[in-house]
């Protein structure tokens, strides 16, 4: 993640709190905590960013943190995200941008039904580097095939508006 680094503050926190509430309103970025429903703990985030209303489409981002990572959480939030946009927010399309080497995030994209559709060229900037990254795909009548997922995992992700 871009965002993460050693010693990120509150304030960062509220700052960052701050732009997502503000670019609701504006219809710009939505995002979304992961919460687990038995205890209230933040698992992770995921989020619909740079929509872009003129052609109906956005990106679809996820992140879980690290102990709870292998259990599902960013592929049932991750779902439930897409279909907020593509059906109460009346996207037709949403990408997903994944490093070439993060196979966790790949795995994600392929379990929701999200097509594989090529490689972008030094697409990302992490850590200061270019890499490769892998655009995948999510429109609506991907989703059919992942309704299984839906109802197997929804009882173990709550996915709460950060706005």
């Amino acid at each position: 993640m871009t965002w993460c680094h050693t010693g990120y503050s509150i304030a960062e926190t509220r700052a960052f709190l701050s732009v997502c509430a503000y670019s609701w309103q504006q219809g710009k970025r939505y995002s979304f905590a992961i919460i687990d429903p038995q205890d209230e703990t933040l698992l992770g985030s995921v989020g619909l960013s740079c929509v872009n209303q003129s052609h109906r489409f956005a990106n679809l981002g996820y992140w879980v943190r690290t102990s709870r990572t292998g259990e599902g959480v960013a592929s049932a939030a991750t779902l439930r995200a897409a279909r907020c946009g593509l059906s109460e927010l009346g996207l037709n399309r949403l990408e997903l941008v994944v490093p070439v080497n993060n196979q966790p995030s790949q795995r994600v994209a392929e379990r929701v039904g999200a097509r594989r559709e090529g490689i972008l060229r030094k697409r990302l900037l992490l850590q200061g580097k270019s890499h490769d990254a892998l655009l995948y795909s999510l429109v609506a009548e991907d989703l059919a095939s992942a309704k299984r997922l839906s109802r197997c995992r929804a009882a173990h992700t709550s996915v709460s508006e950060a706005r």
